[in-house]
């Protein structure tokens, strides 16, 4: 969408080159980064006429709560790099336009504060912890001050080499911006917005996880059938399909590709998301069709978020709505569930 370019332009103009170059890099050659967002483009849409689309619905429901529209706010580091309201902002926006906004363990404003000012339903993402106790002292507030799910990131034991990032040697938080400890209290230092986790985590661990918070605990980074399979297993609510939007291992499988695979692993036994290079209308479309029940975007609102704030980031929500609505209308759909493999063909 010309927004998005517009806001990124904006963006970049409004930012450091050291943080532009952290939210837009990838890991190694950028490969993945790139590959994400051209496979969707490599699905043509198949569009049905002479459908009654006077009225196209895109509102869902997930997890038990209803959206208007199946597009979440992914979690996204250090969001006050972006924005002096970081994730105050993104929340806010989020729940102006009904959809969800992800909270990142490494953001940089405390969990209470960002609950105390959302008007939507929020997620946390967990990056765990090596200290378990730690770990555990900060799914109960989450649970405490009314988030509705987990969002367990599992693609990240170690972390991968950016090339962009390292041209800067580090990505400082500047003066009056630390990384919250999501335990009432803000984390000092110079510290670099990149999170790391216990890499000895393995799927026997989501039961303790499930139960220090009490939520839903959907998993985030799987791009095969058989850890789709194991997730489950292991008590997994939902799974989202990415490869950590090409920031982890370059040369991973984009996730447009990876997500039939993932979908018909799980056969509507949990909801399945996905995340990855998806920019418009159309993107979202085309992952339905393959079998999403919904998306998260990241660097679209991140652009948003730097460019002009709350504002900014509902204008991305709003540009994705009413494209989304648009291209249902012209491939016949009224509704998600009209969508289907069969609005899809692979282009040669």
């Amino acid at each position: 969408m010309e927004l998005l370019r517009s806001l990124e332009a904006k963006a970049r103009g409004r930012l450091q080159e050291a943080y532009a170059d952290y939210y837009a890099g990838g890991a190694g050659d950028e490969q993945t980064l790139a590959e994400n967002v051209a496979a969707w483009r490599k699905l043509w849409i198949r569009p049905r006429v002479m459908v009654d689309v006077s009225t196209v619905d895109t509102t869902c429901t997930l997890l038990g709560q209803r959206l208007a529209l199946p597009l979440l706010l992914a979690p996204v580091a250090a969001a006050r790099l972006l924005h002096p309201e970081g994730e105050l902002a993104a929340a806010r926006a989020a729940g102006g336009a009904g959809t969800v906004y992800c909270l990142s363990t490494r953001a940089t404003t405390d969990l209470a504060q960002v609950a105390a000012c959302a008007t939507g339903p929020l997620w946390f993402q967990l990056y765990a912890d090596r200290d378990r106790a730690r770990c555990e002292r900060i799914l109960a507030r989450v649970a405490e001050h009314g988030f509705e799910a987990l969002l367990l990131t599992v693609d990240f034991p170690v972390s991968a080499r950016r090339e962009r990032e390292l041209r800067h040697d580090a990505v400082p938080l500047p003066p009056g911006v630390a990384l919250a400890s999501h335990l009432g209290e803000q984390l000092t230092g110079d510290t670099k917005p990149v999170g790391g986790w216990n890499a000895s985590l393995t799927w026997d661990d989501i039961a303790w996880i499930r139960e220090a918070c009490g939520l839903p605990v959907v998993v985030k980074g799987v791009l095969t059938a058989q850890d789709a399979q194991l997730a489950l297993q292991a008590g997994a609510e939902g799974i989202v399909v990415s490869n950590h939007g090409g920031r982890q291992l370059d040369g991973a499988i984009p996730t447009a590709v990876a997500l039939p695979e993932v979908a018909a692993a799980v056969a509507g036994r949990a909801p399945v998301l996905v995340d990855g290079g998806i920019r418009d209308g159309a993107d979202v479309l085309r992952a339905l069709a393959l079998g999403a029940d919904a998306v998260l975007i990241g660097r679209p609102y991140v652009w948003g978020l730097a460019a002009a704030g709350e504002t900014g980031v509902r204008r991305v929500i709003d540009a994705f709505a009413q494209d989304l609505g648009r291209v249902l209308a012209l491939s016949g759909c009224p509704g998600l569930a009209d969508v289907s493999p069969d609005h899809l063909r692979a282009a040669p």
